[in-house]
């Protein structure tokens, strides 16, 4: 598993995003962020980034880069980032210790 300072990034997930990268053309990083709304208050939102900003969370590692901003990072303390393929689908999954409840949909949560 690759480590930022408060945020995992297990190795499934670390090679689907290289795989991703590889294939999205100007892409250079998924960016992993928290937003207002969802079923359940907040929600975790994917992007495919260019570039980042200056005080960006960067995880890298084989080929992947994921970035997090300051404003999400809190929500996503000590959080694991997993990539799932199984017989219900292919996602990637974020398993948030902060969160006290989720929703069926898997992206959103709250605190």
């Amino acid at each position: 598993m690759s480590e930022g300072t408060s945020v995992t990034v297990s190795d499934a997930a670390i090679h689907r995003i290289s795989a991703i990268l590889r294939s999205a053309g100007d892409a250079k990083a998924l960016r992993i962020s928290v937003e207002g709304g969802g079923c359940s208050g907040f929600s975790y939102k994917y992007d495919l980034a260019q570039d980042g900003e200056p005080d960006d969370l960067v995880i890298e590692r084989d080929g992947a880069r994921v970035l997090i901003d300051q404003v999400s990072l809190p929500y996503l303390e000590g959080s694991v980032v997993d990539f799932v393929d199984d017989l219900m689908g292919q996602s990637f999954q974020i398993r948030n210790p902060n969160a006290v409840a989720s929703c069926g949909c898997g992206t959103s949560f709250s605190i």
